[in-house]
């Protein structure tokens, strides 16, 4: 059975830092590009940084230069830190798995809430 279990969500005041985690069971984590996105209300859900399977790393351009995405194979875990945080940034933060070589698999984590008071 595939898990993402994302944590390290919660209430930070304007210009603080958190840090999410993802931890994968059920798949082979060193293969799958990882991903975190976001969905704030009413607004659709949005691609924030990426990595891949050689530690390639993209940004949304909102976050670029505040948040730094990056995984740790042995532990079957991807983080994203996030600093300087703006109330922009609050929204239900999702992990992502995709691996697409070979048979195409895509996960989905429960998402965690970050919220940012101004």
């Amino acid at each position: 059975q595939v898990q993402l279990v994302e944590s390290g969500g919660g209430l930070v005041q304007a210009g603080g830092s958190l840090r999410l985690s993802c931890a994968a069971s059920g798949i082979t984590f060193s293969i799958n590009a990882m991903f975190w996105y976001r969905q704030a209300p009413g607004k659709q859900r949005e691609l924030v940084a990426a990595i891949s399977t050689s530690s390639t790393t993209n940004y949304a351009d909102s976050v670029k230069g505040r948040f730094t995405i990056y995984r740790d194979n042995a532990k079957n875990t991807v983080y994203l830190q996030m600093n300087s945080l703006k109330p922009e940034d609050t929204a239900v933060y999702y992990c992502n798995a995709k691996k697409v070589v070979g048979r195409t698999t895509e996960y989905w984590g429960q998402g965690t809430q970050v919220t940012v008071s101004s």
